[in-house]
């Protein structure tokens, strides 16, 4: 997408700033903040100057309202030589305002109660307009003919029935894992924050309140395809599609790509064998099923919960496949890896016990039967940190998910045993983060892999969770800098949802058919986020369309462009985009306090 002068001059001025200087800047949350909530900026310079004082301005008036030390200097990060956080949460008056450090003044931003208020539902309208089936963004259909089989216990290229779901990406795959994921934090949403939600879209999408609230209906959207996925008890499924679907940029309404049966004649659908898959040059790693079993279990077991009283033959079913997955689960331990064919990229998760963790947590919680207790307990004592936590790297969705939501749901059991030693799991990984973290302004202690805006949003929703069984607010300021950063509080000074807030300097060039060709909005997508120097230099495909507006922002830590040639850092995915659905109901609900969680 070619940016005007006037679009890049607006950029510029959100965000820099209104400077005097040239190489100083302030970054802020463009959301704003709620008034009892930590509130910092941070000041960053390509010069080596110092500051030691600054002042709230009031927008309305210019006149100071608050005056704070600067504080400790942080030295180098990135591209800047020096670096500080402007620290206001004492004042507490909501309005508009902006900072002011030397000759340096912030974009202006709003303290108030409502500051998150409906954006949990703007980040739906990305899901719906990531399904697959029937699109009601483009109120068309696509993909109806999928699939035929591979890797079955029936012959290949058997037709089975398994169109819906949602894209994974700006690709057309569609990972159960992922979705299974997707679905789980939208249920868990709408159980914890119920109130958050509106109706305003009928179950198909479209415009029109039906009675139920919309996130329930995304979440019902992702349960449908995953009945798909496990038509039978002893059958499941992996993955629809292949990265033979990487062959430019098409609206999915228009995807004729050839699979080898025939133009649009439908996609291979990958039976979860537990063993090596890949019909082309490359394979995966796979050794078992468990990694996806387990995510089917805690999503249709906690479908099932929620359904009890709303449809209760429904809820019988979901019960059913619950059991079922998890049997799977137990009789093939291991990961269940995507399977590649052109290239040698995949999703390379190499851990499985924590989403069997939360499979029999969410089947204690739905049936009371101690053997799940007892079951996910044993699982959660053998990974009891997610393993990226601390690192300085990963493969590509080598964790996966990137927080371990099974920890939660066994600590919140009234009177359990476990609820302090799992509690303590959450302390030790947020701790690892924290201890790298601590080092810089950014307080950024996530690794820049691919999808590092996923990890973000996880570790904020991991900190959340843990300041709600523990009441510790140690880590409040930590879990509030990695949310200002998915909001402009980061080098670039940009927000990483695609029109969110509106107004605000966020991606307008992302890896996506639906900008690049037909400017269409991809409103509430969370991109990937920024990758270390070195990943994005090793990269295969990836080229700069467009002079980038962000080059004085890059450096060998680090790299954001946006602009569609970048696929490592500005392509949303829909599994991120779930998981922020989450943490912005937690925010909003309660103006993001931790008593706002609705807990079973």
């Amino acid at each position: 997408m070619k940016k005007s002068i006037a679009v890049l001059l607006y950029c510029c001025i959100i965000s820099l700033g209104v400077k005097a200087a040239d190489d100083t800047w302030i970054r802020i949350n463009q959301l704003g903040y709620t008034p009892t909530s930590v509130k910092v900026a941070v000041w960053v310079s390509k010069s080596n100057d110092k500051i030691e004082r600054f002042e709230l301005i009031d927008a309305s008036n210019d006149k100071a309202v608050f005056k704070g030390k600067a504080g400790k200097p942080f030295g180098s990060y990135g591209p800047f030589l020096q670096s500080y956080r402007l620290n206001f949460s004492p004042f507490k008056e909501p309005g508009k305002y902006y900072i002011l450090a030397g000759n340096v003044r912030s974009p202006v931003f709003t303290i108030d109660n409502d500051v998150y208020k409906g954006t949990a539902d703007f980040t739906l309208r990305y899901m719906r307009q990531q399904r697959s089936g029937y699109n009601p963004f483009l109120k068309d259909s696509c993909h109806t003919t999928d699939g035929y089989t591979m890797y079955g216990p029936m012959p290949d290229s058997t037709r089975i029935d398994v169109a819906g779901g949602w894209h994974d990406a700006s690709d057309y795959l569609q990972y159960a894992t992922t979705s299974a994921n997707a679905t789980y934090h939208l249920l868990a949403a709408y159980r914890d924050f119920p109130g958050v939600f509106s109706d305003a879209h009928q179950a198909n999408g479209l415009d029109g309140v039906n009675g139920t609230a919309d996130v329930l209906d995304e979440a019902r959207w992702g349960i449908e395809w995953l009945l798909k996925m496990h038509p039978r008890k002893d059958w499941l499924f992996n993955q629809l599609a292949d990265d033979r679907d990487h062959r430019g940029m098409r609206l999915p309404s228009l995807d004729t790509t050839d699979y080898g049966v025939g133009p649009g004649k439908g996609r291979p659908v990958y039976f979860a064998t537990g063993e090596p898959q890949g019909l082309g040059k490359y394979k995966n790693r796979a050794t078992g099923v468990a990694s996806t079993a387990g995510k089917f279990t805690a999503a249709f077991a906690l479908a099932a919960k929620i359904y009890r009283e709303k449809d209760a033959a429904f809820s019988g079913l979901l019960k059913e496949k619950a059991l079922s997955a998890y049997s799977l689960g137990l009789q093939k331990p291991g990961v269940c890896q995507t399977a590649p064919n052109l290239a040698p990229y995949f999703y390379e998760e190499d851990n499985w016990v924590d989403d069997m963790e939360l499979g029999a947590a969410a089947l204690y919680e739905l049936t009371s039967d101690r053997r799940y207790f007892n079951q996910a307990y044993r699982y959660g004592l053998k990974e009891k940190i997610t393993p990226w936590m601390g690192a300085d790297t990963a493969r590509h969705y080598q964790w996966y998910p990137f927080h371990n939501f099974g920890h939660y749901e066994l600590a919140a059991q009234a009177g359990s045993k476990s609820s302090k030693e799992m509690t303590g799991f959450y302390r030790d990984g947020i701790e690892k983060v924290w201890k790298k973290g601590r080092a810089n302004a950014f307080y950024r202690g996530v690794p820049f892999i691919w999808c590092s805006n996923n990890l973000t949003t996880s570790f904020a929703i991991q900190c959340f969770l843990y300041e709600k069984l523990s009441g510790d607010k140690s880590f409040e300021e930590l879990a509030q800098a990695n949310f200002d950063w998915l909001f402009g509080c980061n080098p670039w000074g940009t927000s990483m949802v695609y029109g969110l807030p509106s107004g605000g300097d966020t991606p307008v060039d992302p890896h996506s058919a639906f900008t690049h060709l037909y400017k269409y909005p991809i409103d509430g997508g969370l991109v990937d986020g920024p990758v270390y120097g070195s990943i994005y230099k090793n990269l295969r495909g990836i080229t700069l369309y467009n002079p980038d507006q962000y080059a004085g922002f890059q450096s060998d830590l680090v790299v954001y462009h946006d602009d569609h040639g970048d696929y490592s850092t500005n392509e949303p995915t829909m599994d991120g985009t779930a998981s922020l659905v989450y943490l912005l109901a937690a925010k909003e609900s309660g103006s993001g306090e931790v008593n706002a969680l609705k807990k079973k």
